[in-house]
């Protein structure tokens, strides 16, 4: 088996994972992710109790206990460059063998939870209400930079896409990836069900002005009217395609549930958004342990 060269898997001489800075027993099987170091200090607040508490730059993590079930919660930081970090080095503790440099033979899969913020795109979604992503449409290219990506997107809904947007060809190719069936049927009830659009941005991209203007002014209204067998676009966020893209092709289940902070049809804006994301940490937990 062919080892893998210490260039390209960074172990520190504590036996840690570079960014991260986790050993392999340091990370639970069920992994919330968030994207704030400070949000991961509020789902932890649950926790009946807490072994481990890991930072290093961004990435931050508490492993500990809710409902009698081991449970990590980690942040991410923003965008889907972090998120191929975060999901790549998540993997590569539990299925590589960081002392030989080797992938082991049995594979172990993670359960992946991203719980965020989210801006919505549909008139009917109130801020406050929870979005569960049922698919994430990437406008970021990332998982092109990966041979198996042929084998988890869905095809036919990101060439409906493209077709649909008459997408611009100085942009990023989109791709359209599902979420992980288990997750979403356990987690998602109450939920608003969708598509979930992953920008490589917060302003430009996301359709904002300050004091650039947009080059593409009709995007945000072309996914806003996008359709594909009843399934809509809920909701714009920076994460998911490159959470639920990586994961599949490593074989990790991934679901993202997101509160509505704000409404980019009714232009609404939730100012304390705070109790409703402590209300979707809670239920998810919850849920996820149930048994």
């Amino acid at each position: 088996m062919k080892v893998i060269p210490t260039s390209q898997l960074l172990v520190n001489d504590k036996g840690a994972i570079y960014h991260l800075g986790l050993r392999p027993d340091q990370l639970a099987d069920n992994v919330i992710l968030v994207g704030d170091p400070k949000r991961v200090e509020t789902v932890s607040s649950f926790f009946e109790k807490i072994e481990y508490k890991v930072s290093n730059r961004e990435m931050v993590t508490h492993t500990g206990y809710f409902n009698g079930e081991r449970i990590s919660v980690l942040s991410t930081g923003m965008g889907t460059d972090n998120l191929d970090i975060v999901v790549n080095e998540l993997d590569a503790l539990v299925n590589i063998d960081l002392k030989k440099r080797v992938p082991k033979e049995k594979h172990h899969a993670l359960n992946l939870v991203r719980l965020g913020t989210s801006g919505a795109l549909q008139p009917d979604i109130a801020v406050g209400d929870f979005v569960a992503s049922r698919f994430a449409v990437g406008l970021d290219g990332l998982l092109y930079f990966y041979e198996k990506y042929i084998e988890v997107l869905d095809r036919q809904m990101t060439d409906r896409f493209i077709k649909h947007m008459n997408y611009p060809k100085n942009l990023p190719c989109p791709y359209v990836v599902a979420s992980s069936d288990t997750l979403f049927e356990k987690l998602s009830e109450g939920c608003h069900h969708g598509i979930t659009a992953t920008s490589p941005g917060f302003y430009g991209p996301q359709g904002r002005v300050l004091r650039l203007a947009l080059a593409h002014e009709s995007i945000n209204h072309d996914i806003e009217t996008f359709a594909y067998d009843n399934w809509k676009v809920c909701n714009f966020e920076m994460e998911s395609s490159a959470l639920f893209g990586l994961g599949r092709m490593l074989g990790h289940n991934t679901l993202t549930i997101c509160v509505a902070i704000a409404n980019r049809v009714t232009e609404q804006f939730l100012d304390d958004y705070h109790p409703q994301v402590k209300l979707l940490i809670q239920q998810t937990l919850e849920r996820l342990t149930a048994k």
